[in-house]
Formats: C-alpha cells, sequence, structure tokens
C-alpha cells in the first residue's frame, strides 16, 4: 500500500511516516504542494494524506490539480481548522475524509484503511481475490490456503495482494520494492527474494515463479 503525504511539518511528517510504515504502509513523503505533482506521476499511490497548511501553495489548490488529474484518488486531509465551515468546504472541494490537527497517528492509520476499504467497495473491486486455494481479504488483511488461515506479517501480506493483483503480468525485483517501500526507506539488497521465500514456505513453491531474468509471477492456479 503506497501512500503519498504532503506535509510541511517535520516533526508530524516525521512521526506519520514511521507510524504508517509499521502498518505496512510505503510512505513517500513531500513538504511543498509543488513537489505533488511530479510525484503523483512518477508513481502509482493508493491514497494522498494532504496537509492543507503548506508554504506555498494553498492546500485547497494542491486538492483540486488532484481531482482534476487523478478524479478517483482518495484524499485524507489534515487541518487545523475545523469550524462546521471549514469541513463542508474540504468535502465540497473533494475530500474524502479529513482530520483535525493534532492529529494521532494510530488513528491516521485507521483512518486510512477504512478509506480504502470504501474505496474498494465503491469501485466493485471484490471482497476477496482469489487464485486456486489462496483467498486473500483485502478489508480485513487476511489471506487463507485451502479455507485455512495463514498468518502474514504486513510485507508479505502486501507482496502477495500485488502479485495477486497484477497475476497476469510479471512484476520485476524494482517494481516489488515501489509497491512495498517508500521514498528513503532502508530496502536489503534481496529483500524481495527473502519474502518470496517465506511466502513459498507457507503456501507452497509453486505459488509464485521465477521468470528468469524479468522477476516475479504467479503460478498456475
Amino acid at each position: 500500500m503506497r501512500v503519498l503525504m504532503i506535509e510541511d511539518d517535520d516533526l508530524v511528517g516525521s512521526a506519520t511516516q514511521k507510524s504508517l510504515s509499521r502498518f505496512g504502509y510505503a510512505v513517500d513523503w513531500v513538504v511543498t504542494g509543488a513537489d505533488a505533482a511530479p510525484a503523483l506521476k512518477l508513481h502509482s499511490y493508493d491514497c494522498v494524506l494532504l496537509d492543507l497548511g503548506l508554504p506555498d501553495l494553498p492546500g485547497e489548490t494542491v486538492m483540486r490539480e488532484i481531482r482534476d488529474h487523478q478524479p478517483e484518488m482518495p484524499v485524507v486531509v489534515t487541518t487545523a481548522r475545523g469550524s462546521v465551515e471549514d469541513r463542508v468546504r474540504l468535502l465540497d472541494i473533494g475530500a474524502d475524509d479529513y482530520m483535525i490537527k493534532p492529529v494521532d497517528t494510530v488513528e491516521v492509520a485507521a483512518r486510512l484503511r477504512a478509506l480504502l476499504r470504501r474505496v474498494r467497495s465503491d469501485a466493485a473491486v471484490q471482497n476477496e481475490l482469489e487464485h486456486g486455494q489462496l483467498k486473500l481479504y483485502p478489508s480485513r488483511r487476511i489471506a487463507t490456503w485451502a479455507g485455512e488461515p495463514v498468518a502474514l506479517t504486513s510485507k508479505e501480506y502486501w507482496l502477495l495482494e500485488t502479485l495477486l493483483r497484477k497475476k497476469n503480468q510479471v512484476m520485476t525485483r524494482s517494481q516489488l520494492e515501489d509497491a512495498l517501500y517508500g521514498w528513503g526507506e532502508e530496502i536489503g539488497s534481496n529483500a524481495i527474494e527473502v519474502y518470496i521465500h517465506y511466502l513459498r514456505r507457507k503456501f507452497g513453491a509453486a505459488l509464485i515463479r521465477t521468470v528468469r531474468g524479468i522477476g516475479y509471477q504467479l503460478g498456475a492456479a
């Protein structure tokens, strides 16, 4: 799960990035509104976390630019303005959810999970993803094999969901790293291979096949 965070406060940004990373989110962090557009063009995000009090552009302007170019992008706004009029205006210009500062980082993670559940449901994405004996339940981040639950770490789950959603294509190691890690996160040279190894141990070696010289893909169902 990849999130773009637009936040100019170093303490808030650092705490939020660390907290979301613990919940398995890959967080890319920019500090100005002008940096948002290039990031959104460069990467595919599941959600944007937008602070309205930016140093260069009004947060409302950034919101409208996101809506103009990516109208379906889920956006959670954080703001110090808490009047009813402010909240109504935020929803009217396109915010999917909002939080009044100071925010609790654990609540931010919970809000993102709830928003993404709604978005996936509204977009008619299956409540479950299936491949042979494997089933994933994205709204609860649960995996089962032949009907039995299988315990997964956050990184294992996101890697498996990425492969399942892209099961008709071969994913390179770089693409998988982009799905699992945010900017600046330390990535071990063989991190993807290690997670692939763990998943094969839990679901069987045939679940994920190696395409030599290219990357990985789910095996035959």
